[in-house]
């Protein structure tokens, strides 16, 4: 049997302003941007550059009830995780491009992190995992 987790939805309040933050801060790529006008929405599919795992839908919130997720998806704790084959080089062109860090690199057992805000304020890990890690292979 093969499985994978293919999208994560992250919900967001514009999907025009978040595909900018993604793919000129973060440099990930747009995988998908397909109106649905079933549904009046658009699927809109991005990727860290040079990844072929698990993709993050921008879900644009679509109901009042949605709207107080938008920066909040994990209730205040870190909810994605970025992994990368350099810290250091990722660290700072994201300061660079005014990427928040609310807790800057500290190096732990498991590799080099550091926590920072999307443009919605969700956290994320920057990581990069050691040698040891058995997710190292994941970022390579």
């Amino acid at each position: 049997m093969i499985q994978a987790v293919v999208h994560i939805a992250l919900v967001v309040k514009d999907y025009d302003e978040a595909i900018d933050f993604y793919t000129k801060k973060l440099h990930f790529e747009l995988v998908e941007d397909t109106y649905q006008p079933e549904q009046n929405k658009r699927w809109v599919v991005v990727s860290p550059s040079g990844s072929n795992g698990t993709t993050i839908l921008l879900a644009k919130a679509s109901k009042p009830e949605q709207e107080p997720f938008i920066g909040n998806q994990a209730g205040g704790r870190v909810f994605l995780f970025l992994g990368t084959d350099d810290f250091n080089r990722d660290f700072e062109d994201m300061k660079r491009r005014g990427i928040e860090f609310v807790r800057e690199p500290a190096a732990q057992e498991y590799g080099v992190v550091a926590v920072f805000k999307d443009l919605y304020g969700n956290l994320w890990d920057l990581i990069q995992f050691s040698q040891s890690h058995p997710m190292l292979h994941r970022v390579k």
